[in-house]
Parts: C-alpha cells; sequence; structure tokens
C-alpha cells in the first residue's frame, strides 16, 4: 500500500472530515481523489491512482467521506464522524471545503481532482456548481452513475443485487449507528424500513434521503444526480465510462453524452464492467488501463 499522512480537518459545521496525503515535492501538482461507495483511501482503485501519482512525482490527497475513514491500525474499524449525517452522491460541501482548503495553503500549486463512481457524482456535481472551474485545473470522473434513479433500477436485476447485498449490509449497520448515537438521526430515518431494505431505492428512501434533508429517494435522486449538472460543466473535464458498467444502463450514458458542455470529454470503452479495465497477461503482469489514462489525462494540463 502507498504510505500516507493522515490529516483530520475541523468542518465549517464542526464535523472531522478525515484526508490522507501522499506528500511529494512542494508546489508540485495536487491531485484529490474522491472515492465511491463504502470506499476509503485503502480502496485498490483508489491506492493504484495514488502509485500513479507518485511514479509522476505529483501529490495526492484522498477524502474520505464522512462515516468512511477507516483506524490505520485496524483496518476494518470505520472512524465515527460527530454529526447526525453520512454521506450521500450529491454531497459537495466537504468536497468544496477541502478545495478551498487546499487552495489557501497553496495557491500556486495546480490542482485536480479524480472521482470514481459516487465519487465521480460527486465531482461532476460540484463541477457543474462551479462551472469556471473553483481552482481545480481539470477532473475525471470514472465509473460514474449519472442518473441516480436509473442506476438505482438498473441494480435491481439478478446481477446488479449481487453488488446491492455488499454494500447495503454495511451502508444499514451506519445508519443503525448513526440512530443510535444521534436522537435526531433516530427521529428522522424509519428504521424499520432501512433494515429491511433490499435495493438501494427502499434504503435511500428510508435513511438517506430523510437523513440529509430530501423529501424521499425520488427528490434526493433528482437533485443529486450529476446528468443535471454537465450542461453548466465549462471547465475541463474527462469522463470515462464501460458500456457494460452494471452500474449504469446505456441509455443513462448517451443522455450524459447529450447533456454536456464541449469542455466534458466522454471516453467510452465496450468492455471494462464497474472500474475494471484490467489489461495484462497474467494476474501478477495486471495493468490498469483506466488509472494510466487518467493520470496522461490530467498531465496534459499541468505546466512542464
Amino acid at each position: 500500500m502507498v504510505s500516507l499522512r493522515r490529516e483530520i480537518l475541523s468542518t465549517p459545521d464542526s464535523d472531522e472530515l478525515v484526508v490522507d496525503h501522499l506528500d511529494g515535492p512542494p508546489g508540485s501538482p495536487r491531485v484529490v481523489l474522491l472515492h465511491g461507495l463504502e470506499g476509503s483511501s485503502n480502496s485498490v482503485y483508489v491506492q493504484g491512482f495514488l502509485g500513479g501519482i507518485r511514479s509522476r512525482g505529483w501529490r495526492g490527497v484522498a477524502l474520505n467521506f464522512r462515516s468512511c475513514a477507516r483506524d490505520p491500525a485496524e483496518l476494518d474499524r470505520h472512524l465515527t464522524n460527530r454529526r447526525p449525517r453520512l454521506y450521500h452522491s450529491g454531497e459537495t460541501s466537504d468536497f468544496d471545503f477541502l478545495v478551498r482548503t487546499l487552495s489557501q495553503r497553496e495557491p500556486d500549486a495546480p490542482l485536480l481532482a479524480i472521482g470514481v463512481s459516487l465519487g465521480g457524482n460527486v465531482l461532476l456535481k460540484w463541477r457543474g456548481e462551479n462551472p469556471a472551474g473553483g481552482g481545480v485545473v481539470a477532473a475525471a470522473a470514472v465509473s460514474t452513475p449519472y442518473d441516480l434513479a436509473a442506476s438505482a433500477r438498473h441494480l435491481e436485476s439478478f446481477v446488479g443485487r449481487v453488488y446491492t447485498a455488499r454494500f447495503l449490509s454495511t451502508l444499514r449497520r451506519k445508519a443503525v449507528d448513526a440512530a443510535r448515537r444521534f436522537p435526531e438521526a433516530a427521529a428522522a430515518m424509519d428504521l424499520r424500513r432501512t433494515l429491511a431494505a433490499r435495493t438501494f431505492r427502499e434504503f435511500d428512501d428510508a435513511a438517506t434521503a430523510p437523513l440529509h434533508g430530501f423529501a424521499g429517494a425520488d427528490d434526493y435522486y433528482r437533485r443529486s444526480s450529476s446528468l443535471l449538472y454537465l450542461p453548466s460543466i465549462a471547465a475541463p473535464t474527462l469522463c470515462l465510462s464501460a458500456e457494460d458498467d452494471p452500474f449504469l444502463p446505456r441509455e443513462t450514458l448517451s443522455r450524459a453524452r447529450n447533456a454536456a458542455t464541449a469542455s466534458v470529454e466522454f471516453r467510452v470503452t465496450n468492455h471494462g464492467g464497474h472500474i475494471g479495465w484490467v489489461s495484462g497477461h497474467a494476474p501478477w503482469r495486471a495493468r490498469y488501463w483506466a488509472e494510466q489514462e487518467v493520470l496522461d489525462w490530467l498531465g496534459k494540463f499541468v505546466a512542464k
């Protein structure tokens, strides 16, 4: 694993934001990484990107979404947050806070960003909320579920239920923990329906939406889907997707491409699944194509 330096930032709402730094030469480009659902800085794809960042002589900053950071001494134990909330696909305030913090510390160092899956949706939504770039020179979103409602429906298929069950097992535990620790969280969520949820829509309607101020799953999906923000992006952005991604219906990918501005470049492969794109002739010689592709693309926007 790539060795990282942990920092705890105090957020404007008096919570703690856990970020892990890959240090490097002062003034060198810095890449902020946003992980996917129930991921962290320890996720294989985050570590892969950090390895590529290190080989280029850049620096990296892995943002752990609230409730997703893990204790380095106990990698299976999640660190808890102080506020009655978790994280979701449309929550951009923590990323915005981190970008502003890094920019204030080093205003002349190039700042880049990569978001994967849920992190890709967060990144693109933030990109649309900050059309001129918001201090991020270039950004790349990988395996993004552009339309959250369509993705939730798509994952109700037989294959999708395999992914869904794995994620819901940890999400339900986090919701129960939030209800135990915060009376306002317990009052907001429907714990009976949360524990019984077998689809993302059921969970989001019972827990995610009410916990974060949405009227229900439909309201959450509508207001948080990055598809609505693609027409506003005016800074260099790469979207990398595969047509066989089980999280993404093909028609949604077509709608995303049609909605985006000329500042958004789409690269779509026939195969690759969800955060896949593994090449090579043997497992010990595997090459993760997406990592190199994304970092090479970002490199075009960094002054030589």
